[in-house]
């Protein structure tokens, strides 16, 4: 039995290889290799999955991660800096999506709406943790410029690597902290 997240997982996976144009019910039952009446089970038409996938997009890719962070609030900033890095660093997968959806963002109101959550909810969730180092002088700044390196990796032709961006990342924190960092 598909569910409802299955047919989210693979409306990601379509719009990460293909874009938002691929988004329609024939590419996504031909990827399911289901009929369009399990997809009408479970979404009200077109608008009802791209308003579920950029749910979905949001729930996995940044809430998911916070989370994640979070499962150890004792921890302190900074080693929930570190481990917020190393769950985005590692999940190499995800850049054609955030490209993907990015594009998408430009060109639809809805997921214009979505990006702009989206990136707001990282980047408060940065300055939360950067407040949180003693020796960060500009916070905020520095919140805002991490999250920048991450979505300028991702935009350079071909997108920057996780080795190369994590020391661009160890390089940026250790001189805005005076410390070293990301070692």
């Amino acid at each position: 039995m598909v569910t409802k997240e299955d047919w989210l997982d693979a409306g990601l996976k379509v719009l990460a290889g293909e874009g938002s144009p691929a988004l329609t019910i024939e590419r996504l039952t031909t990827e399911l290799g289901l009929s369009k009446g399990s997809y009408y089970h479970h979404f009200k038409g077109t608008g009802g999955f791209r308003t579920a996938l950029l749910e979905h997009f949001e729930s996995q890719f940044t809430t998911r991660l916070i989370d994640t962070v979070e499962r150890r609030p004792e921890a302190d900033a900074a080693t929930k800096l570190t481990k917020l890095l190393d769950l985005v660093l590692a999940d190499s997968d995800s850049v054609q999506l955030e490209i993907a959806v990015r594009a998408w963002s430009l060109q639809d109101p809805e997921a214009r709406l979505a990006q702009e959550r989206v990136d707001r909810t990282r980047t408060a969730y940065l300055q939360e943790l950067c407040r949180g180092i003693s020796s960060v002088k500009e916070p905020d700044q520095l919140a805002r410029l991490l999250y920048l390196i991450l979505i300028g990796a991702e935009q350079v032709v071909p997108p920057m690597k996780g080795a190369e961006l994590r020391a661009l990342y160890a390089t940026t924190l250790t001189l805005a902290t005076g410390e070293p960092f990301l070692t």
